[in-house]
């Protein structure tokens, strides 16, 4: 189960159900075929990464289990399956915005790129608004506004600190991060246009594929390590 061609053979097939049964209209299945792809990855991670990190696999399991619930979702009430299943989101994604600031020098960050920050600052507080806009006619408020802006905000800045990751440090490790980062923001927008815009096929696989290249990318960074040299460059060696 450890050998990495398994691996790709089994993540490859679930991908190529879920693209079946996605174009085929059958979404349930569709989506608890997707719901197998990070648990797979989780499980390479585990098997072919010697150094691991607590937060990422914090990521790792919650995001999994959220991705699982889908298949338990028509027996769950709907109050629970979307309460449960964001805030595990929410909470693997505060992980993995730990896991990319661990290496974060904050100060050097602040001195340098001030209006780096301010942009970033800026542009996601337009874009969450603009997400909030899509869904807030969906959206009982009280609480799930509350899950909405946090689940939103905690999304943002992932992709704004691991810019900041990559300014700072300029690094193929900094890089992995800084695309999986994208790619994960680009596929969550993506989904809110699936769930509340247009609910077309082509919507949920571009979500579905991007993510996955998201993760691809998270995961690979995980093989990748900085190293402090005596001049003080960062470079990434092989674990």
């Amino acid at each position: 189960m450890c050998s990495p061609k398994l691996l790709a053979f089994l993540v490859g097939s679930v991908y190529t159900l879920f693209v079946i049964f996605q174009f085929k209209g059958d979404e349930y299945i569709a989506e608890s075929c997707s719901a197998f792809i990070l648990p797979l990855l989780a499980m390479g991670y585990f098997c072919m990464v010697q150094k691991r990190s607590l937060f990422f696999i914090l990521f790792l399991v919650l995001y999994s289990i959220s991705d699982l619930m889908v298949i338990f979702s028509k027996s769950l009430p709907g109050d629970v399956d979307y309460f449960l299943g964001n805030s595990l989101y929410i909470l693997a994604y505060l992980s993995l915005l730990i896991e990319i600031s661990k290496s974060l020098c904050f100060k050097y960050v602040l001195k340098n790129y001030k209006f780096s920050i301010a942009v970033l600052l800026a542009l996601n507080a337009y874009i969450a608004y603009a997400l909030l806009k899509v869904v807030n006619p969906y959206l009982i408020f009280g609480s799930e506004y509350f899950i909405e802006i946090t689940y939103n905000v905690s999304m943002l800045l992932i992709l704004s600190v691991a810019l900041l990751n990559y300014f700072q440090k300029d690094s193929r490790k900094a890089f992995y991060i800084l695309i999986g980062a994208l790619c994960i923001v680009f596929s969550e927008v993506l989904n809110v246009a699936y769930l509340y815009v247009s609910h077309q096929n082509l919507l949920n696989f571009l979500t579905v594929t991007i993510a996955l290249v998201g993760f691809y990318f998270l995961y690979e960074q995980t093989k990748l390590n900085y190293k402090n040299t005596k001049a003080g460059s960062l470079y990434e060696q092989k674990l």
